[in-house]
This record gives structure tokens, sequence and C-alpha cells, in this order.
């Protein structure tokens, strides 16, 4: 992975100091995790508005729009409070007492409050990642701080899914007995806590000046290379570039040229009208500029093939609370409430890092010779296979399901410890997948770009709920015909939703075949390490 070399003058770090992440991991503790709040918000939709099981699935998709802005609102905490006065009355919602329909006035609040919440968080995640990683001196051991990168996001995401523990375990049980207030309440105060850890460590964090909007940047490139459309690259030697060893972007290194996408290097050839006027950064671009455009294009195809694992992992947030709240989920006198069971892909989020980090990695490092074990892109195919058995050992399970669900109702005999298997092995996957992807989106970016790079994780998590929700509909549209109910009724019973799992797996599978494609045709950027 490509990292960032020591600070200079024109990196412009305001603070230098070592590894200041703990009260950023505090930060991510105290906070509510995403899949936390999608489980939360499929109840919410079945108990409060009466929603069937396709909409629950498009509620999660209305949360993860939000997320697919990097914008920061640090009042998401108050937007929960609008939620919980709003939308849901204390005490109804049990499976006992029924709730009242809900007013216009609260469903407004209700989906209002989903998309400043998702807001905040959109613009929380990713920038907190970025942070984490600039407070890595790498003037001080390079080769022990790269590995101390790949380590941090690695526990980052183990800290996320930490946070949701007790969301998805005490909190859980009394929004599911009807205390939806209380629970609100607790998750603001988790909020204010987060932003409290956070503020206190602000004075020690090491800090690096943001290099602009790269988006007019990558929008010069093109523009002066659709203008010079006519001209050839005769010597790639002699294609603009500032001199010196700081590049033209304040605070990034000079990228090396690279042979991709070469009608781009168009942008970076001097022409007479460049020399005659000043300079114009939408006729005439430098070697690094044109190069952070090409860093984009490439990260892409990989970017999109992550896309149909998040349909994998939105799965768990919504079909899998649905399949298991159908099931016998009693122990005793006591009921576990259905999104309680991501509690089995927390802690397989944990144990799976910590057996990584410290079995996999130094055993796999022995055998390829890489210091880190397998590459990002390596462990991201691991990750789209665990997610394939995922949602095959899913659909296994609801086969077995509908042979013991009791005729006349919407339940079944089955217990719902069967679902185990699926959420231990979505949970290792994340691991794989989601660690890789921040560690690759956020090396392989250019240093001028990386909170976009750490975006695009979150960006894929956004889409990969928007085509869930596509194939629900289409699916419902095919098979709901006639006297057929579809393949995810309201009443599961009389559905197959196990051919809705295989159907992903089936779409895996072609993804995985256009992924291992598309690794082995990318090619890592290239920085100046001495500059």
């Amino acid at each position: 992975m490509t990292t960032r070399v020591p600070a200079t003058p024109r990196r412009q770090v305001l603070i230098s100091s070592t590894w200041e992440a703990p009260p950023l991991a505090i930060d991510k503790t105290s906070s509510p995790s995403p899949e936390s709040v999608t489980g939360h918000l499929v109840i919410l939709s079945v108990a409060k508005f009466r929603n069937s099981e396709p909409s629950p699935c498009n509620i999660c998709v209305l949360w993860c729009w939000g997320q697919s802005g990097a914008v920061l609102d640090p009042g998401h905490g108050a937007r929960q409070r609008q939620c919980c006065q709003y939308v849901i009355p204390d005490g109804c919602g049990d499976g006992v007492k029924h709730c009242n329909p809900a007013s216009s006035k609260g469903t407004m609040m209700f989906y209002l409050s989903i998309y400043m919440v998702a807001l905040g968080y959109g613009g929380h995640q990713p920038t907190l990642a970025t942070l984490g990683v600039d407070q890595f001196d790498e003037s001080i051991t390079k080769y022990k701080q790269k590995e101390a990168r790949g380590a941090f996001f690695a526990y980052f995401y183990a800290a996320l899914n930490i946070g949701s523990l007790f969301s998805n375990t005490i909190l859980v049980y009394y929004e599911d007995i009807g205390h939806w207030t209380t629970g609100f309440w607790v998750s603001m105060g988790s909020a204010v806590v987060g932003l409290v850890s956070f503020l206190c460590g602000s004075f020690h964090y090491r800090y690096v000046k943001a290099s602009g909007n790269p988006l007019p940047r990558v929008a010069q490139v093109f523009v002066a290379a659709g203008r010079k459309c006519k001209l050839h690259v005769d010597d790639e030697k002699r294609l603009y570039e500032v001199e010196g060893s700081h590049s033209a972007i304040k605070g990034s290194r000079k990228i090396l040229h690279s042979d991709e996408f070469k009608c781009l290097d168009k942008a970076a050839v001097v022409t007479d009208a460049d020399l005659s006027g000043p300079h114009n950064h939408w006729r005439l671009c430098t070697v690094t500029q044109v190069e952070e455009a090409k860093c984009v294009i490439r990260m892409l195809p990989i970017w999109l093939c992550t896309i149909i694992y998040s349909v994998i992992f939105t799965q768990m947030a919504s079909l899998f609370v649905e399949q298991g709240a159908v099931m016998n989920s009693h122990i005793g006198t006591f009921r576990l409430p259905a999104a309680s069971m991501s509690v089995f892909d927390i802690f397989s989020v944990l144990m799976c890092t910590l057996i990584y980090r410290k079995v996999l990695v130094p055993i796999a490092g022995r055998l390829s010779g890489n210091p880190k074990g397998l590459t990002e892109l390596q462990r991201m195919g691991v990750g789209l296979i665990i997610g394939l058995l995922a949602m095959v050992a899913a659909g296994v399970t609801e086969v077995w399901r509908l042979k013991r669900s009791v005729p006349g109702t919407h339940t079944s005999t089955m217990s719902i410890f069967w679902q185990i298997p699926q959420y231990v092995l979505v949970g290792a996957s994340e691991v794989f997948m989601y660690v890789g992807q921040l560690e690759f989106f956020n090396g392989q970016a250019p240093d001028g770009i990386k909170s976009f790079g750490s975006s695009l994780c979150m960006a894929s998590i956004s889409l990969g709920n928007y085509v869930s929700s596509l194939l629900v509909h289409m699916v419902m549209s095919i098979t709901a015909t006639g006297d057929d109910v579809g393949w995810i009724p309201e009443n599961l019973n009389d559905g197959h939703m196990d051919r809705f799992y295989f159907l992903i797996a089936i779409l895996t599978v072609i993804d995985f075949v256009i992924y291992v494609y598309c690794a082995k045709k990318y090619k890592c950027i290239s920085v100046e390490e001495n500059a």
C-alpha cells in the first residue's frame, strides 16, 4: 500500500505528534453503528408503520441514502431526540399493545430524522478514518508505521462494532418491549459522549491541511485533454510538471507517470498558446494532476465490484431481521429480539480481527514475503467468497425454516439460533472486505484526495442498499403475479425468501469473476518517495 512521506513545509502539518488514535476509538465505541441503527428501523417500521417485509428494506435504503453524502452533521443526536418525540409513544409495538397509526407529522419527522442521522454518519466515518491515518508520522521508523497503518484500519473497524454491541443487545431489548423513547434518548446520549471524547483529544491530534476540492482538478484534466484531443504525445518526458520536489497540488507528493489512459496525457502537453499567456489550469495540467485523475478512474472498477458485497451486508440489517422475527426466539420465558442476533456478527468481527492480525498475517507474511500478509485486493476477494457462503447459509436456513413453519400463522418452530452461521460468516467477510476496502482506497488515493478514498467505502454501502431495494422490487414484480404472493410476501411462510438469498449468491459469483479480472488488471499508484 502506498503511504505518505514525512511531513514537509508544503504539507503544512499544523501539529506533529505520535499516534493519537485512542480518543478516536472512544468516539467510535460511543456511537451506534449503521447496522444497529438500520436493524432498529426495520423493527420500528413494522411495529409503528405496519409495513410489510419489502418496505423495511426500503427504510434501510433511505438511511443509507444519507450516508452517501459526506456532510458532517454534528447535531445527529438531536435528530434522534426529535424522532422519539414525534414518532412512537412509549409502550406500544411490543407484540401485545399495538401502536396507533402514525400521524402525517410523525411520519414526516420519522423520515426527516433518518435523513439527518444518516447525513451526519456519512460525513463522520470517512473523515474520522482519514484523520486517524493522519496521526501516523511516517518520519518515525517508516516501515513500522506502514504496518501500524494497516493495524489501525482493522482496529478502527473493530471499534465501530464494539460501539454497536450495547445497541444491539440491551438497547434493542428495551425497544422490543416498547420502550422506544428510552432507546432514542440513550442513543442521543451515546452521541454526546462520542462528541465530547473526540473534542477532548482534538488538541493533541496531528492535523494536515486539506488540498482543496479535488473535483475541479479532475474536471480540469478532462477539459484540457478535450481541448487538445487532436495533439499527439511524442515524448512522455516532455509533459508538463513543476520544478522541484513538490507538486503543484498543495500537500501532495508528485505522482509518477503511468502508461494507462494516455488520452489524458494530452492535458499535460505544452503548446505555444500555453507559453504565451498566464497559466490556465483548464488548458494545461501537471503530470501529477493528470495522474490524480487516472487514479480515480482506476479505482472505480474495483469500487463497483464491491457494491454486490454491500447487497449481502444489507441483508443482515433487513431480511435477516425479518427472518429471525418469524422464528422461535424464546429461551425459556425470555424472548430474544431478532435484531439482537447481530451480536454474533459483532463477535465474529472482533474474533476474526484478532485471528487475522495475530495468526493469519504472520503466517501469510512468511509464505508470501509480504509483511502485511495478503494484499488489500486479495483480502477483498476473500471477503466476497465468505459473503457468498453467508448467502448460501441464509438460504439453507430459510429452506428448513419453511419446512417447520406453523400453518396459518407467521411463525416457525425452528430456533432463531440457526441463524448464527450466516451472521458469523457475514462478520468474517467484513474483516476482509470492509477493512480491506478502507486500506485499499485510502492507500491508492493520491495525497490530495485521501478523504475521497475513505468515502468510497461508505458510498459502496449506500449503493449496495439501492441495488438491494431494486432487487426486491424486481423480484416481487416478477414473482407476485396472479395468485402467487411472490418470494418475499408479508407472511414469509407463504413465500420463498430462500430463492432470493440464492439469487444474491449467484450474482456474487458473477461479481467475483469480474472482480478477479479487474484486480489483475489494476496497477498501483507510484509516487516520488523522496518528495
